[in-house]
């Protein structure tokens, strides 16, 4: 009987002289069994995912779903862990969606790692990938338009025209393909999180959206493909961003919203490499700028700031 030593490269291999020895070590050691481990499903077409949910549905194995654009970190890995952990059968996709970008020079850079991808959702244990080419998710043209109210007229909405009406092509495509039982979305994306929900509930699809909290760096950035593309410098002035939200919260209680919002806004502005585009504290269900902490019990700070030519986003809750 042996054991790999996981803590030395290449594996080098321990006998056990008896049982107790054996199971004292688990703890250390990846134990080599006879049987082979599952292998991830790479997919590329809509027919053979659907062929393959669906004898895993007709077994009433549950289905979780993780949408992503690729270009993964640490903050996609917990959220693919959680839709693992809750579901019989995971699905995360892989799709850069070109209707979501109104800045062609945006799309065209962002980050492309396939393969790096693939080994990080399978090392979180996700059953199936998905990664389409565009015509296989837009074989016509998408026309259809969505109307969200007033979610998708701030914030985001109001600096990036048609933004959310793509995420809303994508979203409910996918969720057409997949037909998950959970979709699993990070809270970074607030407003995202919100069309999503909004969404799901206009179409009357029966599935439930789980938020996933903000993974962060230790200096406290959020965690962001769009990272990849900042200088060694512009990173270390990036993690302002989050501090100076966090020291907003202590003045909460002591000046009003319009006032916390100026002190942010100025704050980071004074950073160099750093520019605010808009930071609004909002009802975190309406998203709906509010005058008083007493407006709501739900009160978000959501912003976004270029580093240098890259545009950041993140929030920070009030109450």
């Amino acid at each position: 009987m042996f054991l790999i030593n996981r803590h030395v490269s290449p594996f080098s291999f321990q006998p056990c002289r008896d049982l107790a020895s054996f199971f004292s070590l688990c703890d250390k050691y990846f134990v080599v069994l006879h049987s082979k481990s599952k292998l991830m499903k790479i997919i590329h077409t809509v027919t053979e995912l659907e062929k393959l949910l669906g004898q895993y549905r007709q077994e009433g194995k549950t289905i979780g779903f993780a949408p992503t654009m690729g270009a993964l970190h640490e903050g996609h890995a917990a959220l693919v862990k959680r839709c693992v952990a809750e579901n019989d059968i995971s699905v995360a996709s892989i799709f850069v969606n070109p209707t979501q970008f109104n800045n062609r020079e945006d799309l065209r850079l962002y980050p492309r790692t396939p393969e790096k991808d693939y080994a990080l959702l399978e090392s979180a244990g996700v059953d199936i990938a998905f990664a389409p080419p565009v015509e296989e998710v837009y074989p016509v043209p998408d026309t259809r338009i969505f109307d969200f109210g007033l979610l998708d007229k701030v914030m985001e909405g109001a600096y990036r025209p048609g933004h959310f009406n793509g995420v809303a092509q994508v979203v409910s495509k996918l969720f057409a393909f997949v037909k998950p039982d959970r979709a699993y979305f990070g809270e970074k994306d607030f407003q995202q999180l919100a069309i999503v929900k909004e969404l799901a509930k206009r179409l009357q699809l029966p599935v439930e959206i789980v938020a996933i909290p903000t993974v962060r760096e230790p200096d406290g950035l959020a965690m962001s493909s769009r990272n990849q593309r900042l200088s060694e410098e512009q990173r270390a002035q990036a993690a302002e961003i989050y501090r100076i939200m966090r020291e907003s919260v202590l003045l909460a209680g002591e000046r009003p919203p319009d006032e916390v919002v100026r002190f942010v806004t100025g704050s980071i502005n004074n950073v160099p490499e750093l520019r605010v585009e808009y930071f609004g504290i909002v009802d975190g269900e309406s998203l709906q700028p509010v005058s008083s902490w007493r407006d709501s019990g739900n009160i978000v700070g959501a912003i976004a700031v270029y580093c240098g030519d890259v545009r950041l986003i993140d929030n920070i809750r009030y109450r």
